[in-house]
């Protein structure tokens, strides 16, 4: 059995008010072999998720109840590295930014068609899969996580990351190349809403890259993106 058929990482929940669109993308997506479950009601979803372990989550905006923004901010301060995809009616910029600014992986505008859905999905999951599994040729990846003992591995070295780096560093494998804000790590750094700085960001990126940089030398794979944060790039 390969890693993509197995049930967490088939596993989507569509957060859906609409009926005909919910039971429409529960349908395309089982016809691709994604196993899905429907929640209708914004208030419901925190529970469900406390209880299940899907692969990524389809998150529309407009819910009764909890709205997707407020239930996208409350996913990400609990589960950091859970794939999230917007689905919004609302095309204005604005929107689609604040969805991503607070942590959404992807957006998808209504209307859409069931293909791209799929399409989406399965980007998101690649992404997402790619920083902590075995590359297609049969090598590691240059730096691997240990989850359970939170630990980072570079080709098998134990990098002694504190569990500040380790977090970082976790959140951005998550997203191979995804640009997080400053702002964006501090929310995933400390989850006490304690006031910190923006230089107490840069100051444990530094750290972490000397680490990364004295067991891969010949690798820079974590770049600064001028006025906006951080990005994980292991390749190019």
């Amino acid at each position: 059995m390969t890693s993509q058929d197995t049930p967490p990482t088939r596993s989507l929940l569509i957060v859906e008010d609409e009926p005909k669109i919910a039971r429409l993308m529960a349908d395309y997506l089982t016809s691709h072999s994604f196993d899905t479950t429907i929640i209708s009601h914004g208030d419901d979803v925190m529970p469900w998720l406390s209880q299940h372990v899907p692969a990524l989550v389809l998150l529309d905006v407009m819910l009764p109840g909890k709205d997707g923004l407020t239930l996208c901010r409350e996913i990400r301060q609990q589960w950091p590295t859970l794939p999230i995809i917007m689905v919004t009616a609302k095309v204005e910029e604005v929107d689609r930014l604040l969805g991503l600014e607070l942590g959404a992986d992807d957006y998808i505008c209504k209307p859409f068609s069931p293909r791209e859905v799929v399409a989406r999905v399965k980007a998101v999951l690649r992404r997402s899969q790619a920083a902590v599994e075995p590359t297609e040729a049969g090598g590691q990846a240059p730096v691997t996580l240990d989850e359970e003992g939170w630990q980072a591995l570079a080709h098998g070295q134990d990098l002694g990351l504190t569990a500040v780096e380790f977090q970082l560093l976790r959140v951005m494998m998550q997203s191979p190349g995804r640009i997080f804000s400053r702002e964006q790590l501090m929310d995933h750094m400390y989850r006490d809403n304690r006031i910190v700085s923006e230089r107490t960001v840069d100051s444990h990126i530094k750290k972490l890259r000397k680490k990364i940089h004295e067991a891969l030398p010949e690798l820079e794979i974590i770049r600064s993106v001028y006025g906006v944060g951080y990005k994980y790039q292991p390749e190019g």
